[in-house]
């Protein structure tokens, strides 16, 4: 790890806290690929507002796993986004590649932003537990953003 910075944990803690947050960075960073690989992909009916919305819940996304990155910084760890790391790591299974119909994608991916939501929730009690509040924040912060994308995502499907 580097050099501790201004979190005031102690060094443990701050290793914990940095594998958690990396461990939901690989998580974040497979979803947002997941959701380029539906936007680039999906057809059919209700197509260009599914495909508009998956530009927006994306860059949230992104935005979401820098802040993150920029907390395992601030812990003194590394951020690791690497594809390699993030394919080890991710809880997500592949995205299927047989799917074109939108509302196809839009259960897939539903499912997958909640899957994700799932583990930002159970790290939000992980932080709590150890005392790391900052950290417990930036995840209920997350899992609000995550929740409301899926709902937002998942609102497209007549087919539920």
């Amino acid at each position: 790890m580097r050099e501790r910075y201004a979190s005031g944990l102690d060094d443990n803690t701050a290793k914990k806290m940095v594998d958690l947050l990396n461990a939901n960075l690989a998580n974040l960073i497979d979803l947002t690929l997941d959701g380029k690989q539906c936007h680039w992909n999906l057809q059919g009916s209700g197509f260009i507002g599914v495909h508009q919305l998956l530009d927006e819940t994306t860059e949230r996304l992104r935005e979401v796993s820098d802040t993150i990155a920029e907390r395992i910084v601030i812990l003194g760890g590394e951020p690791n986004g690497l594809a390699s790391r993030v394919a080890k790591d991710s809880v997500l299974d592949d995205y299927p590649t047989d799917i074109t119909e939108v509302d196809q994608h839009v259960r897939e991916l539903t499912s997958r932003y909640k899957t994700v939501a799932e583990t930002l929730r159970e790290a939000i009690e992980t932080a709590g537990d150890v005392g790391d509040e900052d950290t417990a924040d930036l995840f209920t912060e997350a899992s609000r953003i995550i929740d409301k994308d899926a709902w937002f995502i998942g609102a497209n499907n007549p087919k539920k």
